[in-house]
């Protein structure tokens, strides 16, 4: 049993750049991702310029640029006024980082895209209908059960990263708590060709904020023009799922938001549960944690996929430096002492208040939150300190500077 790789449990974008980026320098890399291909169900699409800065770093960028839609900015909306409250306008970075824009891809085209790069690299080995059943640890290598279209089969790395989503089984065989909670409510995503830019006068990322239900309005590229646009709901727990899908509800949900004389043809709808989760720990012993499975948030703000991604140029440098004897293993600790300080402080605090900008009920709450943000966006020093946040520059620089504490 060859046990000089690192294994990789989940091949999604977190676990697929995991590879990629491993695999550039210079380690091996097995790849088990329980689907029989790649998944092309719509899921995150927004790619914030902090995240942009790692995709350069390991060059599809271009290509990612290139397969999306670029937005400048951003804007919140109040549904009961109907007014545009705020604007904001990424153009006010072009200091601060080379990427003054967010990139609106699809995730599985990120997939796509990161798919034909690991496929290209010697010592890179992906392997699809192979499902991650069971985690051994010994003192030198992990050891991991794994169904296979022939039968059970066990293979050995040297590490093991867990990118195998929000349920993640290497999470739970490490026995690394989950800690967090789940909101109420659920989301649903519909998702229309519907022009909002030229009947509504959005931009491609919209927030509108409502004290009994709110909406996330944004655009992908699709399959080229005229592109997709998708709108998020907060929608009843109790309802039955059929009910919520079906095109009764779904035409209401559309209509009561944005009236238009006809049925919205509507060519994608997908309900979810919603938490807000971190892993106790993204390291233990051999065994890493990236992604979905180390943290889950709501996806208002686009920073679920983003976390990921970053999780994995982080986790790779460090990896890559101790597989090569150029760092010891203490460099692990500081992927976990980075990644989860960042989902924790920043990731999970910035979401949760996301989304209670878009539903405070209590009317003068929502005045002084819409002035806030108006009064925010028309003064350019305090909007560009807002973006800084927003597109996540500021927390990541800031972790990234963080260090182990000397024994």
């Amino acid at each position: 049993m060859n046990d000089q790789c690192v294994l990789i449990a989940g091949g999604g974008p977190v676990g697929l750049i995991c590879a990629y980026a491993l695999g550039r320098a210079g380690v091996p890399v097995v790849v088990f991702d329980e689907n029989d291909e790649l998944q092309e169900d719509p899921r995150a699409a927004t790619t914030h310029p902090a995240t942009l800065e790692l995709l350069d770093q390991i060059d599809v960028v271009d290509e990612v640029a290139a397969r999306g839609l670029t937005a400048r900015t951003f804007q919140f909306w109040d549904r009961p006024t109907g007014e545009l409250v705020a604007e904001f306008d990424h153009d006010l970075l072009r200091d601060d980082t080379k990427f003054p824009y967010v990139v609106q891809c699809e995730q599985f085209k990120l997939c796509e895209i990161i798919k034909s790069r690991v496929d290209q690299l010697a010592g890179c080995d992906y392997h699809f209908s192979h499902r991650v059943t069971a985690v051994r640890t010994e003192s030198d290598r992990v050891i991991v059960t794994v169904d296979t279209p022939d039968g059970p089969a066990e293979h050995a790395g040297r590490y093991l990263i867990g990118c195998d989503g929000g349920r993640s089984l290497v999470r739970k065989q490490a026995g690394i708590k989950f800690d967090g909670f789940t909101w109420p409510e659920r989301f649903l995503v519909l998702s229309t060709q519907f022009d909002f830019e030229a009947n509504r006068g959005m931009c491609y990322r919209n927030y509108v904020a409502d004290p009994d239900e709110w909406c996330n309005c944004f655009k992908v590229a699709g399959d080229g023009p005229p592109g997709i646009w998708r709108t998020v709901y907060p929608v009843d727990p109790e309802a039955p799922e059929d009910e919520l899908l079906a095109d009764a509800f779904t035409q209401q949900k559309l209509q009561a938001f944005f009236p238009i004389d006809e049925p919205y043809d509507i060519i994608h709808r997908n309900l979810y549960n919603v938490h807000q989760r971190v892993a106790a720990t993204f390291r233990k012993g051999r065994v890493l944690l990236a992604g979905d499975a180390a943290h889950v948030n709501n996806s208002i703000g686009g920073m679920g996929l983003n976390g990921g991604i970053q999780d994995a140029i982080n986790l790779a440098e460090k990896l890559a430096r101790v597989w090569h004897g150029e760092a010891d293993e203490s460099a692990l600790d500081l992927y976990d002492l980075q990644r989860r300080t960042y989902a924790v402080e920043f990731v999970q605090q910035q979401t949760i208040q996301n989304k209670k900008r878009l539903e405070t009920k209590d009317p003068e709450t929502r005045r002084q939150s819409m002035d806030e943000l108006r009064a925010t966006a028309e003064d350019p020093k305090r909007a560009r300190e807002f973006l800084l946040g927003s597109s996540m520059i500021a927390a990541m620089r800031r972790a990234g500077k963080m260090q182990l504490a000397a024994k």
